[in-house]
């Protein structure tokens, strides 16, 4: 919700659902840019500030939007109360500015909604066992409305955002992306770790859990259907593959030559797991001469401080060489319906060969392949896969 506009825009859409009879609570998310500009505010003041006090901080952004929104309603003649996370009864680990929700307690919300008053919660935020507040880090609204319609047995969960549902890939790249009707928690956990940005992967992990099911849909647009996001059911496995998804957050380091020797691998990951980079892709290849070359992937904000690390660890395992790559893309395909058809990588391999597009790294799961490009090819990569699998049409793959 950017402004006030915005703000009387969401009470019309929560009026709707009111005058249809439904008891109705919201949780809400800070206005655009306020997280930001709080957090400018603080670094200003401290480089480092402290995380207790910047949960207590960024806290204000979400309250701020309960008590406009409930005014907003209000305003509309409809009776409305906020809450902040605390008050809602959420309760998390002591974690600061990254807290995970231990559990909920309803009781207060309810009792509003059966007065047949809207409850506004504040998103993001809980609060400890020692009553301080805690905020759960990036996508924590989406995660405090999938925790709330658990913790209410809500009978539909509905998470509105600026886009109107999740698509076959990103229709700023595929112009003709076709939006996806449902789609299961699986597919959506792997389409959100690779980079399609619609919904955090950790609030889909809770939904899959306490098998929550939800619908994505546009904030400014309401009669538009969204995407369910639900278990798996059969039908799910006739389309082939559900998606083209796109991480250009993506740089790659090779140490070469590593003499082939038990630890090695231990020693090289053991240095980046302790200066908190997070390695994606992993490959290993042994040479004819006994030497091991170790290529691997990580976020590109951590490549300089991977590839500095690397330079070190590489001289202590006698390593020859470390290179590394910051412009490349990932690019994957997700769908359940892979675990049931064969045939999807050649026809993946096959296609990006026909575009001269080299690829650098392979991975696979059950329902997922991914592989590593440069980087001036991803658009082109993208839009031919998403034409040989069809999913601008039905989805089914094509000629396999």
């Amino acid at each position: 919700m950017g402004d006030v506009d915005r703000i009387k825009n969401v009470a019309n859409i929560i009026r709707e659902d009111v005058e249809k009879g439904h008891q109705v609570a919201v949780v809400v998310s800070a206005r655009s840019g306020v997280t930001n500009e709080l957090i400018a505010r603080a670094t200003a003041i401290n480089e480092q500030p402290d995380e207790r006090e910047m949960d207590v901080l960024l806290a204000v952004g979400e309250q701020e939007t309960i008590a406009l929104t409930a005014m907003a309603l209000h305003a509309l003649g409809i009776e409305a109360i906020s809450m902040t996370g605390a008050q809602a009864g959420i309760k998390t680990d002591p974690a600061h500015t990254r807290a995970r929700i231990k559990s909920m307690n309803c009781e207060k919300i309810v009792t509003h909604l059966e007065k047949g008053s809207v409850v506004i919660v504040a998103g993001f935020q809980g609060v400890n066992d020692e009553g301080t507040t805690t905020t759960l880090g990036r996508g924590g609204s989406d995660l405090s409305a999938i925790a709330l319609a658990s913790g209410l047995n809500a009978d539909l969960c509905q998470i509105y955002t600026d886009v109107d549902g999740v698509y076959t890939a990103d229709p700023r790249i595929v112009p003709n992306a076709s939006k996806i009707q449902e789609i299961s928690y699986e597919e959506m956990l792997e389409m959100a770790s690779l980079g399609t940005k619609v919904m955090q992967a950790r609030s889909v992990e809770f939904a899959n859990k306490y098998n929550v099911v939800f619908e994505v849909r546009s904030s400014f647009d309401t009669s538009i259907p969204g995407t369910i996001v639900k278990q798996e059911v059969s039908s799910m496995e006739d389309v082939v593959v559900r998606g083209v998804a796109l991480d250009r957050n993506q740089a790659k380091i090779m140490v070469s030559n590593i003499p082939d020797k038990p630890g090695s691998a231990a020693q090289i990951f053991e240095a980046l797991g302790s200066s908190n980079v997070v390695v994606d892709m992993i490959v290993q290849n042994i040479a004819e001469d006994g030497c091991t070359d170790f290529t691997f992937t990580v976020h590109r904000n951590d490549y300089a401080t991977a590839y500095a690390l690397l330079e070190t660890v590489s001289k202590e395992l006698g390593a020859k060489k470390v290179k590394g790559d910051d412009a490349i893309v990932k690019i994957s395909l997700v769908g359940v319906g892979m675990r049931s058809h064969a045939g999807i990588a050649n026809t993946m391999f096959d296609t990006l060969a026909k575009e001269n597009i080299n690829i650098s790294m392979i991975s696979t799961s059950e329902i997922k392949i991914s592989v590593v490009v440069d980087e001036k090819y991803l658009e082109l990569g993208v839009r031919s896969l998403h034409e040989a699998f069809g999913l601008d049409s039905d989805g089914h793959l094509k000629n396999l």
